[in-house]
């Protein structure tokens, strides 16, 4: 125990672990609700949380592809999610990451702080001095955690909310978040909200390993937004994969994927567009005629773009073909 207290004194400041006397209460108060989850198939972390805060996914989610997914609220201490990766990822569990943290905090009781590790175990704490409503709740492979609550009961609503949603682990964490605003929601109001997950194991590559990584900074209606946003990414997801089967050789798979993406967001040209894109590099140019004229009747800057396409070698079409193409939509 020593050894870990002593590591924890080189990851916070000296006078956190110098000192028995309190000191003034640091960090921002961002009272919030929010939830660390694993999903036991793939082993991604996340976390999402809600706050009337500006900017609280600057604050509150921290994670790191095969160690560990944090929330720290109440009155924020960031440290505890820069040093609880770090000390998750040395070979600590949550409880006793969290453990240590707490012992060398001069102000534990203002914190809320919430730690799920790569093998799904979860610890929380909720300082005695945190605003009610507050309290949290774990489950297997998750922890939810609120304070300033208009009423009592968030987290079980949370709790039952991610425990019954299907789909992915943001979509799941999502409607937890969700169940908390329909429950009350902080007292205050909303402001901000966001979603980190990130992959169960490290590929090397941390831009890579963050899956999911979605802000709204100030709305009226956060959850709303993020919701959208959330939406939005999964279909780019889908383009992406779309992308990549093409590369592959697989036009079938491609094409599926493509589908996906427009299913989700039908309005949206930029995914039309290269979807019409890969089908004359597929050589189907008379499925891709179509979506084109759909396209430039929308805007007539893709109907510019798509020559400079085939000078940057983008687009695999000649002379003939483009005219064709470009007869589409008039």
């Amino acid at each position: 125990m020593l050894r870990i207290f002593m590591l924890v004194c080189l990851l916070l400041t000296p006078v956190a672990c110098a000192s028995d006397v309190p000191a003034p209460v640091s960090g921002r108060p961002v009272h919030t609700y929010s939830i660390v989850a694993r999903d036991p198939e793939s082993g991604q972390l996340g976390v999402a949380v809600q706050s009337h805060w500006f900017s609280v996914g600057s604050l509150v989610p921290w994670a790191k592809a095969g160690v560990g997914a944090i929330a720290t609220q109440s009155f924020v201490e960031v440290r505890y999610g820069v040093s609880g990766l770090e000390l998750m990822a040395s070979g600590l569990g949550a409880q006793r990451t969290l453990d240590a943290l707490l012992a060398a905090d001069a102000n534990p009781g203002v914190r809320q702080v919430a730690m799920i590790d790569a093998s799904g175990q979860t610890a929380t704490h909720t300082g005695k001095n945190c605003i009610e409503h507050a309290g949290h709740l774990s489950g297997e492979n998750f922890s939810v955690q609120a304070n300033l609550m208009l009423e009592a009961g968030v987290p079980q609503a949370m709790a039952l909310a991610f425990q019954q949603a299907s789909g992915s682990l943001a979509e799941r964490m999502l409607a937890a978040l969700e169940a908390a605003q329909a429950s009350g929601g902080d007292l205050r109001g909303k402001q901000s909200a966001a979603i980190l997950v990130v992959s169960g194991k490290p590929s090397g590559r941390a831009w890579q390993d963050r899956l999911v990584d979605l802000h709204v900074e100030d709305s009226p209606q956060p959850l709303a937004e993020l919701r959208r946003l959330l939406t939005l990414n999964t279909a780019y997801e889908h383009m992406n994969r779309g992308d990549h089967a093409l590369e592959s050789g697989d036009i079938e798979a491609a094409l599926a994927e493509y589908g996906r993406a427009e299913a989700l967001q039908p309005d949206n040209l930029e995914m039309q567009f290269w979807h019409a894109v890969s089908l004359v590099n597929a050589d189907r140019v008379d499925a891709a005629i179509p979506l084109f004229a759909t396209i430039f009747r929308s805007g007539e800057q893709w109907r510019v773009l798509l020559p400079r396409l085939a000078q940057a070698g983008l687009l695999q079409a000649d002379a003939a073909t483009l005219a064709r193409i470009d007869k589409a939509g008039r």
